[in-house]
C-alpha cells in the first residue's frame, strides 16, 4: 500500500510538473509569436496594437519597451519628413522669389554689352544691376534667416531683457531711412521695463516692422513706438501716419511673400512681416494689427512679462 502511495504521488507530482512544462512551453511560444508579429509591424511602420490581453504576463513588460522604442523611432521620422519639407519648400522659394532679380540682372547685362558707346545708358543699367543684385542678396539673407529658425538650426534663448536697450538698436537702425524722408520717431519707453524675450530676434522683429513703416510712410510723416507694461504681456506698439492696410488684406499680410497689390512697384520681397511673427510666436508671445485704409497702420507686439 505505501508503494502504491508512492507510485500515485510521484505520478501526481510528475503530472503538475508536466502540466507547468507545457504552460510555460506555450507562454515562450506565444511570447515569440508575439514578439515577431510586433517586430514585423514596427519594420512596417505600423502600430503594434494594444497589449491588455498580455496584462501581467512576461510579454508585458517587453512590449511596454517596444512601445517606447515605437514612440522614438515616429517622432524621428516624422522630424525627418518635416525637416525635408521644409527644404523642399526652401528650394521652391529661392527658385521662385529669384527668377525676376535673375531675369533682370540677365536683361541689364545684356543692354550693357549692346550699348558701349553710351554712356549714361551704360551708367543707368549698372545702377539697376546694382539694386537688383541687392535685392537677391537680401532676398537670401531673409531666406536663410527664415530656414534657421524653423529648422531649429538657431534657438530662441529668452531672458530677462532690458527692452528699452533693444528698441534703441532698432530704432537706430532705421534713422537713416527715415531721416532722408523727413519722417519724426516719437519714442516713449520705460527704461527699466523688462520683457522675457531674445534680444538679438526681438529687435530683428522690431526692426522688420520699423522698416516697413519707413517705407510706407510718406515724406514728412511720423511713427509713434511705445511701450507698456501689462498684467501678463509688454505690450510693444509702432504706428505710423501711412497709407493704411485695407481690411479685406490684413488677414493675409503676415503670409509669407504676400505683398498688397498696391505696393508691388515698392522695394521688397514680402518677407518682413512673415519673419516677425514667427520670432515672436516662438517667444510665447504674439501680434496684432490694426489699421483702415489712408489712415496709417498700428502693428502691437506681446511678449511675456516672465
Amino acid at each position: 500500500m505505501v508503494a502504491i502511495g508512492i507510485i500515485a504521488g510521484c505520478g501526481i507530482v510528475i503530472s503538475y510538473l508536466l502540466v507547468r512544462l507545457y504552460r510555460q512551453k506555450k507562454e515562450i511560444y506565444d511570447f515569440t509569436e508575439e514578439l515577431q508579429r510586433c517586430l514585423t509591424l514596427m519594420k512596417a511602420g505600423e502600430d503594434i496594437g494594444n497589449e491588455a490581453e498580455f496584462k501581467d504576463s512576461l510579454w508585458d513588460k517587453i512590449y511596454q519597451d517596444l512601445q517606447e522604442l515605437m514612440d522614438v523611432w515616429n517622432r524621428k521620422n516624422r522630424q525627418s519628413h518635416k525637416e525635408k519639407e521644409q527644404i523642399k519648400e526652401l528650394i521652391s522659394d529661392i527658385s521662385h522669389q529669384g527668377r525676376t532679380p535673375m531675369a533682370n540682372i540677365k536683361i541689364y547685362l545684356e543692354i550693357l554689352e549692346e550699348e558701349q558707346e553710351d554712356k549714361v545708358r551704360r551708367q543707368e543699367c549698372i545702377g539697376k544691376l546694382i539694386k537688383q543684385t541687392e535685392r537677391l542678396d537680401f532676398l537670401m539673407q531673409s531666406l536663410v534667416k527664415l530656414s534657421r529658425l524653423e529648422t531649429g538650426i538657431i534657438e530662441i534663448c529668452e531672458k530677462d531683457t532690458k527692452i528699452f536697450e533693444v528698441l534703441g538698436l532698432a530704432v537706430a537702425a532705421v534713422v537713416p531711412g527715415a531721416e532722408a524722408k523727413e519722417i519724426s520717431v516719437h519714442v516713449d519707453c520705460p527704461e527699466t521695463l523688462k520683457l522675457f524675450c531674445d534680444a538679438k530676434w526681438t529687435q530683428e522683429a522690431i526692426f522688420n516692422l520699423l522698416e516697413n513703416a519707413v517705407k510706407y510712410t510718406p515724406k514728412g510723416g511720423s511713427i509713434y513706438i511705445s511701450v507698456m507694461e501689462q498684467e501678463v504681456f509688454g505690450k510693444i506698439s509702432i504706428r505710423d501716419t501711412g497709407r493704411g492696410i485695407p481690411a479685406e488684406h490684413q488677414a493675409q499680410i503676415f503670409q509669407r511673400f504676400y505683398r498688397e497689390p498696391e505696393v508691388h512697384d515698392e522695394d521688397g520681397i514680402g518677407i518682413g512681416l512673415y519673419l516677425a511673427r514667427k520670432i515672436v510666436t516662438m517667444q510665447d508671445g504674439y501680434m496684432e494689427v490694426h489699421s483702415e485704409s489712408g489712415k496709417g497702420a498700428e502693428f502691437c507686439i506681446y511678449l511675456p512679462m516672465k
